[in-house]
């Protein structure tokens, strides 16, 4: 009897015990240095050569990154989990690789309109830019307020952000748009845009021959006349960015 006493009174100790002791979880508090750190161990060379090209979309990465290729970012940004602050300070160091990681770090929520217009002008290379505008800008709630603005700037970042947020609204959410008006600017501008911008307002001109058939024939019509990509490089499978290949596939494959 003594000895199934003491039993119990062992594992009644044991109970409280797991009452009063919080649960050890592993944390995922990572600093900047650490970040960093992490990040230059997955540089690759390859990847760092390849960023540093030049193109028909623009200029190539500088020399402030490691080469990190985009799924060991993704995987990286998995086990760090949604940091806001350590997001903005990995944007700060301007370096690719950190700005991609912080896209998907960074609590859109948290961001005032003027903070998103600082983080889009401080871009430096078109990819970051896509990463951006897919994981954090499309999400902010001041996001038309910004494109209006931006369909005005002279900076190219903050008007290619403005172009690409007009092909957004161009399929989702067309009302209240004057596409004519859109296409007259298109028409007029598209051949001298800078490479940057030049990428989303093409963008914006397919999805309203794509989406549009009453404007199809005339968006049709100036990536002709333009000619923009029409030599554009393209892998097997994929479809080229010359807008009337653009639009016409596409409209294929809707049937």
């Amino acid at each position: 009897m003594a000895k199934k006493s003491t039993s119990t009174k062992a594992t009644k100790n044991k109970a409280e015990k797991a009452k009063t002791t919080p649960a050890q979880t592993k944390s995922t508090t990572v600093t900047l240095e650490e970040a960093l750190r992490q990040l230059e161990s997955l540089g690759n060379a390859g990847v760092r050569a390849q960023n540093a090209k030049s193109g028909p979309l623009g200029s190539g990465a500088g020399d402030n990154q490691f080469g990190v290729s985009r799924g060991d970012v993704r995987k990286l940004a998995n086990k760090i989990k949604t940091n806001h602050e350590l997001a903005l300070s990995l944007w700060k160091t301007g370096n690719i690789d950190a700005q991609f990681l912080a896209t998907l770090l960074i609590n859109v929520k948290l961001l005032s309109a003027d903070d998103m217009e600082r983080i889009v002008k401080s871009t430096s290379w078109i990819w970051v830019a896509d990463w951006l505008y897919s994981y954090v800008l499309k999400e902010h709630a001041d996001k038309e307020t910004l494109r209006n603005k931006w369909m005005i700037s002279n900076d190219r970042w903050t008007a290619r952000a403005g172009w690409q947020l007009t092909a957004g609204r161009v399929v989702k959410s067309p009302e209240g748009l004057n596409l004519e008006a859109l296409l007259d600017r298109i028409e007029k501008e598209l051949g001298t845009a800078v490479l940057e911008v030049r990428w989303t307002m093409n963008m914006c001109l397919a999805e309203i021959g794509i989406h549009f058939p009453k404007h199809r024939k005339r968006a049709l019509a100036i990536g002709e006349k333009l000619g923009i990509y029409r030599d554009y490089p393209c892998s097997k499978g994929c479809t080229s960015p010359f807008a009337p290949i653009w639009i016409n596939e596409m409209v294929r494959r809707q049937g």
